[in-house]
């Protein structure tokens, strides 16, 4: 790239395909199969996508609490470091909890936060059972106030139709009793309708999924309110010489680990560096696990290296790019962090990556993705509160702008707006 050359850099940083319109096609009648049979309709959906059947879609509190129970001490150890520190910064999130504001005498608008009554809390199982979206759903929930949760995953036939135990383990943990065995597209639509006899409907559903749960939350949004259609999740690393190539390729390797869709995109101003960072990335490959669904996440279209003539220009492009994940390996990286403008999450220097962020650093995992940072928050607190306004207004209050208000509705056609104000003064 030149430097001041027009550029679209949208276009230049790789990101894979992900049609969610036409996922919409295939799980539309599979949400309206759940409308219209409800719990017969979900037992043949988890034996046709599950390949297993819960013996009851429901889990018993009791085995919740046995998976508690059974839980590895240093693994209980660490989730609830985990829970700890997301529920600190969670309160942190709160902020203020009322805004009041006189505009003249008797006439006050003021503001609260009310929390969505009953959420639904999705947790992918899959390739990985991520038990921290439990943590990272349930525990702004409960911070924000919401007086029902629920939870649900997939049914895993290696668990005799459950969920994997580490996400049941967490829900006792967090104290959640109502956890479904249920997955997919169907699983958004038992939230979204509700089940006569098993589950009620919720207002809100959050957490990430595959393709077809994104596109379940598309087509169902607006009948509940969701937090956001996650993608394939994604990596960018702006880098300079002064970094460490071992430490960029673990990370760039971490987020292939998670989907062959996954994108991990250096963008440097160093072609040496890349070289040693692309050597670095392939010696670690070959001696990790899933090196099969790594190499095709690092070699798909939506990986790759950008070259830039300077860090200026590198700003631009992971500004352009809004990765769900940003890290930061340069000189000066709280300087180039502050510049940043779209992300879901800045990882900051050489000891913050982005595994961090997934377990234990205290900040959502939960984010944007596809770009959707140029416009979206990650899954706070806020996620779960409605901004209320009150208005409160005096008779003398309004009178002062009566006529005011009177115009400005007739500006509008509005007569009937007029005549509802000047009926309080005639």
């Amino acid at each position: 790239m030149a430097a001041g050359e027009s550029v679209d850099y949208v276009k230049v940083v790789p990101r894979a395909e992900f049609d969610v319109a036409r996922a919409m096609e295939i799980v539309a009648p599979l949400c309206e199969d759940v409308a219209t049979r409800g719990e017969p309709a979900l037992r043949e959906l988890s034996e046709r996508f599950d390949k297993v059947v819960p013996q009851q879609l429901r889990v018993d509190p009791q085995t919740l609490a046995e998976c508690a129970e059974q839980l590895d001490p240093e693994l209980r150890a660490a989730f609830e470091i985990a829970i700890d520190r997301r529920r600190r910064v969670s309160q942190a999130e709160l902020g203020e909890p009322q805004v009041r504001v006189e505009l003249a005498p008797g006439a006050v608008i003021s503001q609260k936060m009310i929390p969505v009554n009953r959420v639904g809390l999705y947790v992918p199982g899959g390739l990985a059972p991520l038990a921290s979206s439990v943590i990272m759903n349930v525990v702004p929930a409960q911070v924000a106030g919401v007086g029902s949760i629920a939870v649900t995953s997939p049914p895993q036939a290696d668990f005799g139709g459950l969920p994997h135990p580490n996400i049941l383990a967490l829900c006792h943990i967090l104290g959640i009793d109502e956890v479904y065995a249920v997955g997919g597209a169907q699983a958004v639509a038992m939230f979204a309708y509700g089940v006569d006899g098993l589950c009620p409907k919720v207002d809100m559903v959050t957490g990430p999924g595959n393709i077809y749960v994104v596109a379940a939350k598309r087509l169902l949004k607006g009948r509940i309110g969701i937090d956001s259609e996650a993608g394939p999740t994604e990596i960018a690393i702006l880098a300079d010489d002064s970094a460490d190539p071992a430490y960029v390729a673990a990370d760039l390797l971490s987020q292939a680990e998670h989907d062959p869709m996954a994108g991990s995109v250096l963008v440097t101003d160093s072609a040496e560096f890349a070289a040693q960072v692309e050597t670095a990335l392939e010696a670690q490959v070959r001696a990790t696990k899933h090196v099969e669904r790594i190499r095709t996440a690092l070699n798909g279209t939506q990986s790759g290296v950008v070259l830039v003539d300077d860090l200026e220009q590198g700003l631009a492009v992971v500004d352009a790019y809004a990765a769900e994940h940003l890290e930061i390996h340069t000189r000066s990286a709280h300087e180039i962090a502050a510049r940043v403008t779209n992300a879901g999450a800045i990882f900051i220097g050489p000891y913050a990556p982005v595994p961090l962020g997934d377990y234990s650093a205290g900040s959502t995992h939960v984010l944007p993705t596809a770009g959707a940072a140029a416009h979206s928050s990650g899954l706070n607190v806020k996620s779960f509160l409605k901004q209320v306004n009150l208005i409160d207004y005096s008779q003398a209050a309004l009178g002062e702008i009566a006529e005011s208000v009177a115009v400005f509705a007739e500006a509008e056609d509005l007569p009937g707006h007029a005549a509802s104000i000047r009926v309080r003064f005639a």
